[in-house]
């Protein structure tokens, strides 16, 4: 499989050819591209989020406490005076990121559920929820924001299985198989549980509409003109 600073640059890549291609075709505008792409980044990490201790769990989890951080901020902040909002804070940090991440590492397997594509569609609704009603987004970002995570995510799967495959001897690896699947085999009760919070998830999210709306009508003749120039 590769590796972080492979899945890294790759991660990078992707989302700036892909957050690229949605401003020319005016779905989103070029102030939205720094945080789609890190999101797309984000994304392109989160399937070794099974490794214990790895940077890419660790990187999660700061940024999953952060964002708790945010969420409470919004939820609290004309409740409570600024010492009591402070403890708030501060707990919800500690605890996503100390205390969710030691149970995360000891009940998870590598290359398990989270390594598949029913993992991909859970994060993108995750985030899509998280924005929709944590972080006040409008329903079309927070829909972006989740599309974007989960484009990583697959792009990372795809990554792990091109390393599956062994070129020069022209065989499949022992890995081939395990990176991009739609679920956990090995795994059944796991990956149950898992479609259950997806379609929970599905059901708390926002209506697509409104992104099914803006992406009909994107200019996605746009994208097409640079390939009509070069011929």
């Amino acid at each position: 499989m590769a590796n972080f600073n492979t899945h890294l640059s790759i991660a990078i890549t992707a989302s700036i050819g892909a957050a690229l291609i949605a401003v020319n075709v005016h779905l989103i505008t070029s102030p939205d591209m720094p945080w789609l792409v890190f999101l797309g980044t984000l994304g392109g990490l989160l399937p070794d989020i099974d490794a214990s201790n790895s940077r890419p769990v660790k990187l999660l989890f700061t940024v999953l406490a952060l964002m708790s951080v945010a969420g409470a901020l919004q939820v609290f902040k004309n409740t409570y005076d600024p010492y009591p909002l402070l403890l708030i804070v501060a707990g919800t940090y500690l605890f996503i990121r100390h205390i969710v991440f030691a149970l995360f590492n000891r009940l998870t397997v590598h290359r398990g559920v989270f390594h598949s594509v029913l993992a991909a569609v859970f994060f993108a609704l995750l985030m899509t929820c998280i924005s929709y009603h944590f972080l006040r987004w409008s329903i079309l970002h927070a829909w972006l924001n989740g599309l974007f995570i989960g484009f990583g995510f697959i792009v990372h799967l795809l990554l792990d299985e091109l390393y599956s495959v062994d070129l020069s001897n022209a065989r499949m690896k022992n890995s081939f198989g395990t990176a991009l699947k739609l679920f956990s085999y090995n795994d059944i009760t796991a990956s149950i549980l898992m479609t259950v919070f997806t379609l929970l998830l599905f059901w708390m999210a926002p209506s697509p509409m409104p992104l099914a709306k803006v992406w009909k009508g994107a200019q996605w003749h746009n994208y097409l003109t640079p390939v009509r120039f070069l011929k």
